[in-house]
């Protein structure tokens, strides 16, 4: 390799050493690893192949290199990546958020505008927020509704707010300190989100790489069967929701069932639900039977 190798010339060097190095998606990580640190597009290694990469960018795509070749995702290396169409930061705290909750969110705007239709506003609990990822979203979405998200962490929510800042909801994105229901007092709302912790503990260890070292553990953890979370918001989600209010939740792609008894349990129906890009009952909606 050329010390200063041409913008095209380099995608192609970082692509062949992360597919030795067997990383499964390498075409789309050099790609992305080369973009962010030579600030150019794909657009510009097709019309500007020659273009030269200085020795300043060189140095950065071969440290990120490095970090790829030690299983840290790329998207955490680039320190951002795209969801339902937004960019959004992420952080160590934060859970890197992927396409299948994207479901989740598809499932909630039907709910979201048909308040916000009926009474000109909707108010939306967003339980673990991480990223902000699926309060961003539907605020994006409908621009009458307001959300309140929380976190247990400080880091994570400092993260959801700068990216609703970011994508243009800030004025709408309330973040909130607190674990689960405990900071919202009596507050009411009309939808409860969630993406909750829910691998089994015995679980973690057989997590890929970049998930059991990079996500953070209290974002994956959902305790002995995968099913603490679900519990803590089925309890009190009632006392939370208007009459007419919704509870959507992400599941583990072998819960949706088991998820739907603790719900029941607690006075709730499934009313909806969508599934994810492989074809899992991926995001349950529930409504209380009052």
């Amino acid at each position: 390799m050329s010390p200063q190798p041409a913008l095209a010339a380099l995608i192609r060097h970082v692509r062949a050493e992360l597919e030795r190095a067997g990383k499964s998606e390498a075409a789309l990580d050099a790609r992305l690893i080369v973009e962010h640190f030579t600030s150019t597009t794909r657009t510009d290694a097709v019309l500007d192949p020659e273009r030269a990469v200085t020795p300043a960018q060189l140095d950065a795509v071969r440290a990120a290199v490095e970090r790829r070749m030690a299983n840290e995702p790329v998207h955490r290396i680039i320190g951002h990546r795209e969801f339902y169409g937004l960019k959004l930061k992420l952080s160590a705290e934060t859970l890197e958020p992927r396409p299948d909750t994207e479901s989740l969110v598809e499932l909630a705007i039907p709910y979201v505008r048909e308040v916000a239709e009926r009474r000109g506003k909707a108010f939306i609990l967003d339980i673990g927020t991480g990223t902000g990822a699926i309060a961003i979203s539907l605020l994006h979405v409908e621009q009458r509704a307001h959300a309140v998200a929380i976190d247990i962490s400080q880091d994570a929510l400092a993260t959801a707010a700068a990216n609703a800042d970011m994508n243009g909801v800030a004025d709408r994105f309330e973040p909130l300190l607190s674990d689960y229901f405990e900071g919202v007092k009596d507050q009411r709302f009309d939808v409860i989100v969630s993406n909750p912790p829910y691998i089994p503990t015995d679980g973690i260890i057989s997590l890929q790489p970049e998930v059991r070292y990079f996500d953070p553990i209290d974002a994956l953890d959902g305790g002995k069967d995968g099913l603490v979370a679900y519990r803590a918001i089925a309890e009190k989600a009632a006392e939370h929701l208007h009459d007419d209010g919704v509870v959507l939740v992400e599941v583990g792609y072998d819960q949706p069932e088991a998820v739907e008894m603790i719900f029941a349990a607690n006075g709730f129906a499934l009313d909806a639900d969508a599934t994810d890009f492989g074809g899992h009952r991926r995001s349950l909606a529930f409504l209380h039977k009052r």
